[in-house]
């Protein structure tokens, strides 16, 4: 148990010593002001780098991503069907898309999915 500690307690010390000198390390000391400028080839921009991104699409795409993992996580309940308690595995599977269409419920309750407003 002493040497589970020792050895833990040793990694610990060694990762917190390489953040910190990673830390240090990529601290940036000066400020360009042409590095921070946006560059077009060479030519002054016309427009502003900075235009405002939409949130539908960052809400879209998270929502996507979300669906995306959840279906990764419920394909797996196909391949142990043979291997496990049909009832347990009926009742994991039901839960699974209960929660899921309950995400996807609240999402179009709250309008997010609705690009009119």
């Amino acid at each position: 148990m002493f040497l589970i500690s020792f050895i833990t307690l040793i990694t610990i010390l060694i990762a917190s010593i390489v953040m910190g000198i990673a830390s240090i390390i990529s601290k940036k000391t000066t400020i360009d002001r042409e590095k921070s400028s946006p560059f077009e080839c060479g030519f002054d921009p016309k427009g502003s780098a900075r235009i405002p991104f939409s949130l539908r699409f960052f809400l879209i795409a998270v929502i996507f991503l979300i669906f995306d993992v959840e279906i990764t996580l419920l394909l797996p309940l196909i391949s142990i069907i043979n291997l496990s308690n049909l009832f347990l595995w009926s009742l994991t599977g039901s839960l699974f898309l209960v929660i899921l269409l309950f995400g996807l419920y609240l999402e179009w309750y709250n309008g997010a999915l609705e690009w009119s407003s």
